[in-house]
């Protein structure tokens, strides 16, 4: 892959991903996969402003190691470092970078029964941490290709022929262009006009019925609104785009309002391991079964990490035309499939769906129905066959999505 052309990517991320400001520091998280990308992404990083920039490297193999031989103590155990880093990204709000590489199937044959207890037991201590920085950081998810990862894509092809080939996928997704900043620009205004014509029609509730089984309907928080592509940061209002790529328009729906199954159309991965051809049956808001042909366990251990985790956190409108669907990959990466096709998530919520959440705590606006959870775990339900009506609070009935596209 031309340097050129990997540079306008790293510039992308760190200009119109996170948006560095002049002195904010930087954290990026990251395989050990692409160094020579990350040099790239780092001195564009300072380029744009940066004082400080630190690379936390990330390695499966070695996690599976750590979860083989530590105790759940240990693995539980927050020590005390890590509460004063924790602190430190509390005051200091970097912005954080995350590039995923991983392996789809990477921590296949973990032991998720201790991994979930151990992240139990850490939870409590570190969510005060996260909510403090809830919303007032600018943070971007991208991805750069692992050779695993390009090969799952690709079996049929060598290994650095795959890699090339996920890197085009990868770009040409990510809208890096001639122009990514301009590009980037309107795309961000078309998803904005998207999501104000929704946010005019006053919805009540959404319904889904697909002739795959599928037969939904998740109510509305009447306080909330759709939104996609950039956000703002609460207190400095920074505008950021915290997912590269992205095609969603999106909302966090009331706790407590889901009725009905949802049948999923493309594979999870999950904490490192695939779940496959599963669906989900709601009552009450509430999950309440769960069949998948692959890795059952670990959909029902990840709906019971909490008493959140099997409530929705978001529901997202994804047309089947988007770049990522019609590039006719299935890419085993959240980031990229949740981009292919309507989508939901179970576990947390957004509390800046809410209207006028800047103004608000964060337990204010869960007061009003957003989920809270220490998981936030997309699944894709979005294909040809789906159709979306949206239920008005004066009553009416206006179609949304018709065969998996917008309907206006």
């Amino acid at each position: 892959m031309k340097q050129t052309v990997l540079r306008a990517y790293a510039r992308t991320i760190a200009r119109v991903g996170v948006n560095i400001q002049k002195g904010q520091d930087v954290i990026i998280a990251c395989g050990i996969e692409q160094p020579k990308f990350v040099e790239l992404l780092v001195d564009e990083c300072y380029k744009a402003g940066a004082r400080k920039v630190r690379v936390e490297f990330e390695y499966q193999p070695l996690e599976k190691l750590h979860v083989r031989h530590q105790s759940v103590t240990t693995m539980a155990k927050v020590e005390e470092w890590e509460k004063a880093k924790l602190q430190h990204r509390v005051d200091t709000l970097p912005c954080t970078i995350y590039l995923d590489s991983d392996d789809p199937d990477g921590l296949k044959g973990i032991n998720q029964k201790k991994v979930a207890l151990a992240r139990r037991k850490r939870y409590p201590i570190v969510k005060p941490y996260h909510d403090e920085m809830e919303n007032k950081y600018q943070w971007c998810i991208a991805a750069v290709p692992g050779a695993a990862w390009a090969k799952k894509l690709f079996p049929e092809l060598p290994k650095g022929r795959a890699i090339e080939k996920l890197w085009e996928a990868i770009l040409f997704t990510s809208r890096i262009t001639d122009d990514p900043v301009g590009e980037w620009e309107k795309h961000d205004k078309s998803l904005a006009e998207r999501c104000a014509y929704l946010n005019s029609l006053g919805i009540s509730e959404l319904r889904y019925k697909g002739d795959n089984g599928t037969d939904f309907t998740v109510g509305m928080i009447p306080e909330a609104e759709f939104k996609g592509g950039g956000d703002i940061t609460k207190g400095s209002g920074v505008f950021f785009n915290p997912n590269i790529p992205t095609e969603e328009c999106f909302i966090s729906p009331m706790r407590g309002r889901a009725e009905g199954i949802v049948y999923a159309t493309k594979p999870l991965s999950y904490q490192g391991q695939l779940i496959e051809n599963f669906s989900i049956r709601f009552e009450n808001g509430r999950a309440v079964e769960v069949k998948a042909e692959k890795n059952q366990a670990l959909l029902e251990e990840m709906i019971s990490m909490d008493e959140g985790a099997a409530y929705l956190g978001e529901c997202a409108l994804v047309p089947v035309n988007s770049p990522i669907s019609e590039s006719g990959l299935l890419f085993y990466n959240t980031l990229f499939d949740e981009n292919a096709a309507c989508h939901l998530a179970l576990g947390m919520g957004f509390a800046d769906t809410i209207r006028g959440f800047e103004d608000m705590t964060l337990d204010e606006c869960r007061a009003l129905g957003i989920n809270d959870s220490m998981i936030h775990v997309d699944f894709m339900i979005g294909y040809e066959g789906l159709d979306i009506d949206a239920v008005t609070r004066d009553g009416k009935t206006v179609p949304v999505f018709r065969r998996g596209r917008w309907a206006f």
